[in-house]
């Protein structure tokens, strides 16, 4: 059987059209459609049932589908695995990574792995929506926040602190706060993943000789929420309010004083940063060497205290 075939029909699968896989793998309609046929022919059973309004797989095709899935990931990893042997590394990984980490930090990075490894090859989807490792056909992620499938595979790469800043042009006009009730004086720029608005922003004091460390929870208020996370980070360098936002994903407009950090006698509880695939099978070499690229990359924008390796 054509392996071109079995990726064909697993993408038709998934998508639930055959236009769709076609145009997914950059072939027409009617190819796709002749080659879906050619793969029942060989298996003298239907794989879809086909209506003017739907595609439906088949109780045969579902059978099929596990086993076509489990051949090609098996297919590939035997192509790494051999690259590997020969001090290569090789095959395609398919990547999901958030909208800050992807275009501002994750891009050059990944440019850097594969100019040294020309053998490799990406498909990268950047946005802040969880991915579906199977029907997003996603190989690793990269994503904030410990999975909590145990089931997958997760290399933590690096705990981030979590900073409160503005532009430097906000700050002149409405002034710096010091405590987390003066946060109700200002615009405060929200993130939304899925319905949820993150709008309740939770501060530790910093303890001092005097007093001990204190929580206080605030909800904030904002005339800008979006699912963005790269356009919170935009909005704040345009001085449009007051952003909560990951020391990584602000790292580069910290350093040239795009934003300040601000509220010095407070810290925000640091989140995690994890590399995560489905199972073992798509830890193959090329995900353990992104893995340790990843690892010291974000040693250098953040100090060797925050990494981990584990």
């Amino acid at each position: 059987m054509n392996t071109s075939d079995l990726e064909l029909f697993i993408r038709t699968a998934d998508c639930g059209s055959i236009t769709a896989a076609a145009g997914q793998l950059d072939i027409s309609p009617a190819a796709a459609s002749a080659a879906l046929k050619r793969l029942e022919k060989q298996l003298g059973v239907e794989l879809f049932i086909r209506s003017t309004r739907q595609l439906r797989i088949t109780a045969e095709g579902e059978r099929f589908l596990l086993h076509c899935r489990q051949a090609i990931d098996s297919l590939e990893y035997a192509k790494a695995s051999i690259a590997e042997m020969q001090g290569e590394i090789a095959g395609e990984i398919r990547m999901s990574v958030s909208s800050d980490l992807g275009r501002n930090l994750v891009l050059p990075w990944l440019d850097d792995v594969m100019d040294d490894n020309p053998e490799l090859s990406v498909q990268l989807s950047i946005g802040d929506s969880l991915a579906d490792f199977y029907l997003d056909r996603v190989d690793v992620a990269l994503r904030y926040g410990q999975p909590e499938d145990s089931s997958m595979v997760a290399f933590q790469l690096a705990m981030v602190d979590r900073v409160v800043c503005a532009s430097p042009e906000y700050i002149e006009h409405y002034g710096a706060p010091q405590e987390p009730e003066e946060l109700l004086q200002h615009n405060c720029l929200l993130y939304r993943l899925g319905d949820q608005i993150y709008s309740h922003w939770e501060f530790i004091k910093k303890p001092t000789e005097t007093s001990e460390e204190l929580v206080q929870k605030i909800r904030v208020n904002s005339n800008r929420v979006c699912n963005d996370g790269d356009i919170v980070r935009r909005w704040a360098v345009a001085g449009k309010g007051i952003a909560l936002k990951s020391r990584l994903d602000m790292s580069a407009d910290l350093k040239a004083g795009r934003v300040i950090e601000l509220m010095p006698d407070y810290r925000v509880k640091p989140t995690s940063l994890w590399l995560i695939c489905p199972s073992r099978k798509q830890v193959t070499p090329a995900v353990l060497l992104l893995r340790d690229v990843l690892r010291e990359k974000c040693k250098t924008l953040i100090g060797s205290d925050r990494v981990t390796s584990s």
